[in-house]
Formats: C-alpha cells, structure tokens, sequence
C-alpha cells in the first residue's frame, strides 16, 4: 500500500470514531434542552477540564503556534505562558462560583441567561446583546477551524483546499447536530487524548533523529541566536518588545469571557469538581503547550539541513514533521490529532452558538413580540439543531477564500469574546453592585472597542492586542455605569451571598 493509503486508513478510522462516539451521545441524550444543551450538570472533573483544553486549543496549538515560533522564535511562547496562567486562574476562582450561581440564578444553561438571571434584567436587552456577539465573534472563530480544516488536507493529502474543508465541517456538524453537548464533549475528551499523545511523540522523535536536544539548539544559534530568546532580538524594553510580550501574556485574560470553554464548568456535578478538574487541565495544557514549543524549534533545526523538505507554509511544520519521521498509517493517527483539535472546537462553537440562537434569541424575541405559544422541550433541541446547520454552511462560505492565517482568526475571536464577556463574568460573580446596565454598557463597550481595534492598522492598534484596551474600557464603563445605576435588591443579594457560600471548596 501506498503512504497516501496508510494515512487515509488512520484517518477513516479516526472519523468513524468521532462518528460512533456522536452516536452513543445521541442515544445517551433526552430531548430536553437542558441535557441537549447541558448534560444535564453530570460532568465528572477529567471529562470536563480535558474537554475544556480540547475545545480551547483548536488548530492553533498544532498549526499556528508552532508556524509562529518557526517564523520568530520563542518570543511566540509568551501566549502559551499567558494562556496556562490565564486557564489556572479561571479554573482556580472562576469555576466553582460560576457552577453554583448559574444554578441559583434560575438554572441558566447559557451565559446570557446567567446575566439576565443574576441581574434581574427585565428588558431582556443584556442576553439578547450577549446572544447576537455570540453569533458574530463564533462565526469567525468556527470559520478558522474551516480554514485550519482546509489547509490540513490541502498540506497532508495534495486534496483540494475546498474539499478538505467541507469534509470536516460534514463530520463535525454530523456528530455535534445529534449529540449535542455531550457528543461534543465526549469527543473531545478522545480528541484531547490524542493531541496530547501526538504533542509528546512529534517533538521527541524529532529531537533524536536530529541528533539530540544540544545538536538542535546548536543548529537554531547558528541560524539565528535570537530564535532562543523569550524576548526576541534585542533588550526587552527596547522598540517594541515589551508591547508584544505583554499583549501575548494577555491572551490570557480571554479564558474568562470564552463561553465554549466557561460552559464546561457549568455543566460540572458539582463546584468542588472545579479543583481536580484544574489539576487535570493545567497539566494537560502545559505539557501540550511544551510540546507545541518544542517541535517548532526542532523544525527550525531539522529544515535548516533538509532544505528540499521545508514547508511553504510555516503553520503546517507539525504535519510535514509527522509525515516525514513515522510510517504512513502512525502519521496518519499523528494527523488526525491535528484533526482532532480542529473539530473539538468547532464542535463546541457550535453547540454554544445553537444555544444562543434557541436559548437567548428566539425564546426571548418570541417572548417580547408577545407569542402566547410554549414549544415543547422536543421542538427547541430541533430548533439548536437547525441552528448548528446555519452557523456551519455560513463559516465554510466566509473560510472559502483562506486570505488570513489560523492565528490571526483565532486571535480576533478569541479577543471579541474576552473583551466583551470576560469582564462581566468577573463582575457578576465577584461584585454585589454590577447592575444591568453597567454589564450591558460595558458588554458593548467591550466588543466594540476589540473590534475596531482588530480591523484598524496603526503603530499602536499593531503593537497592543485588541483584548487589553477592549477588556479595559468595558470594565471601566460597567463600574461607572453601574455606580449611577444600581438599586439595591434583596432578591439578588441574597441570591449572591447563599451562591457565595455553595461555591466555597472545602
């Protein structure tokens, strides 16, 4: 058999296992919204903290952080440095509180039900803002899995950008329509599995067939010492070099406004599951982020002496290491890891954008123009459904053209979302006086202040990371607003203290 047939093998198998997995969730799931949406609160901590890392790391840990760092060396890795950091502190303070309070605050199974419960937002205005920068920000965010998608097939098969893409979003959408959340999380839980063993063999084989770890740093300083340097090419205060650091580190303060990620700890049995949970995630992300690292820096030293071998395209030196180093069919499972952290996080995009179409739209836009009709429970899991299809066919339509890379679509989302929900999350879990309309000014202030940043290009909007100046303005105007705003209610702050106490880990 041909290479070509050994890694298609692996990664047939790989589909059907995804497949077969959405499956057993489908079965596994009632026709409920909460359990279709949910799980039903019945995540045990390893399933949850893998399914986070797995929903989180996309295609960006195996495809753009290693084709940056090959591109400009370690100063790349402070987003990885501020990412475990920034995951640690949301599973340490953020987690338990949010799995008590969303279910004191009327069982909220979305984020922008949690608002509006917690808040007492009667206009509905803050979950219907949340609901349409949930179908915004993850509609690009799913479009660069599309496009990671794409250019998998295009680099590890010679298929065609456009075919590639459109067999992953098939399967994804296949196994996360019927499943739900569970079928999106029990597959990541194996996707999980499978990039960290990935990101453990690719580097460590690398590393011995280039010669061991001091031939592949000799050979990196020898092309360009400053590839090395966690500070890039000069002093850290020199030019621009603290500017990029601390916007690389700030990735960081994401984690708390990333509703495919956060959801995973509402879905927890229980707010002490949040401490295991934190164990197992951190180490799973800091040895995957280590080994990410790693095979860049090998690829820089092992392409150096096989030029003819070098990839055209930087963010693809992870597949070409794989193909290169391991026989076809343990190459292939090697390239549905990169697979695996595509679909883990399309899969859980979507099941959180369906829910903000069904949960935090059409129930609420039905409910203002004044429809006296309930749907049954049924009806709603078919309208998430549907909702999964649309937010799919218009990501594969905006990721036809591949004009920007992985990384700076991930990045743009991933900064949308912290910007705008990151802050309020912390407030409404952390501070008695947010009010409604200090969390809906500062929403908006957040998203919009991220977006125009992200779409303007001058010295200062390239230097500093859309995030910092969007998290900033929208905690400031949530403050400020909600100083002039706030009504004391004894509802909600009795509501505040018992979640406060439900929280607390022994």
């Amino acid at each position: 058999m041909t290479e070509t047939t050994f890694r298609t093998i692996a990664i047939v198998l790989y589909f059907a296992g995804m497949l077969g997995i959405g499956w057993f969730a489908y079965r596994k799931t009632k026709n409920s919204l909460d359990d279709y949406m949910l799980a039903g609160r019945g995540l045990r901590p390893s399933v949850a903290a893998l399914s986070a890392g797995a929903s989180d790391m996309s295609g960006w840990l195996l495809m753009g952080l290693p084709g940056a760092i090959y591109l400009s060396g370690l100063v790349e890795a402070w987003i990885a440095v501020g990412l475990t950091v920034g995951a640690w502190v949301n599973w340490k303070f953020v987690a338990p509180r949010l799995r008590a309070f969303t279910e004191q605050a009327g069982d909220s199974i979305t984020i922008p039900s949690f608002f509006e419960q917690r808040l007492k937002d009667n206009t509905h205005l803050l979950r219907i803002v949340c609901g349409v920068i949930i179908l915004v920000f993850f509609t690009f965010y799913v479009s660069s899995g599309m496009v990671a998608a794409g250019k998998f097939f295009e680099s590890s098969f010679g298929l065609n950008y456009l075919a590639g893409m459109l067999i992953v979003a098939a399967i994804t959408m296949i196994y996360t329509l019927f499943g739900g959340f569970l079928g999106a999380t029990l597959t990541d839980v194996a996707q999980g599995l499978l990039m960290f063993a990935a990101l453990i063999a690719v580097p460590v084989v690398a590393v011995f067939n280039a010669g061991g770890p001091a031939t592949v740093i000799s050979n990196v300083k020898d092309i360009d010492p400053s590839l090395l340097n966690i500070f890039g090419s000069g002093p850290f205060w020199a030019g621009g070099t603290y500017l990029a650091v601390i916007s690389a580190l700030a990735w960081g303060l994401g984690y708390f406004g990333q509703p495919h990620i956060i959801v995973r700890f509402m879905a927890l049995r229980t707010p002490a599951d949040a401490t295991v949970a934190r164990r197992i995630g951190v180490g799973w992300m800091g040895i995957s982020a280590f080994g990410a690292i790693a095979t860049a820096i090998v690829g820089i030293s092992y392409f150096s002496e096989h030029a003819d071998m070098k990839p055209t395209d930087p963010e693809t030196v992870f597949l070409d290491l794989a193909q290169i180093l391991f026989h076809p069919f343990i190459a292939g499972l090697v390239l549905a890891a990169v697979l695996a952290a595509i679909m883990s996080t399309i899969s859980s995009q979507l099941v959180v954008t369906s829910s903000a179409l069904v949960e935090d739209l059409f129930k609420i836009v039905a409910l203002r123009t004044g429809s006296k009709r309930t749907l049954q429970d049924t009806t709603y899991v078919l309208l998430g459904r549907l909702g999964i299809l649309v937010v799919a066919i218009i990501a594969v339509l905006l990721a036809i053209s591949p004009s920007n890379s992985i990384l700076d679509l991930v990045a743009f989302a991933w900064a949308g979302f912290g910007a705008s929900f990151g802050p309020i999350v912390l407030l409404t879990l952390f501070w008695k006086k947010l009010s409604n309309w200090g969390a809906l000014f500062g929403l908006v202030s957040g998203a919009v202040v991220a977006f125009v940043w992200g779409q303007v290009s001058t010295p200062l909007t390239d230097s500093i990371y859309e995030i910092i100046p969007g998290f900033v303005v929208n905690l400031i105007v949530a403050v400020v607003v909600s100083r002039f705003t706030y009504t004391p209610d004894a509802e909600v702050l009795a509501d505040f203290d018992e979640s406060v106490e439900l929280s607390k880990v022994k």
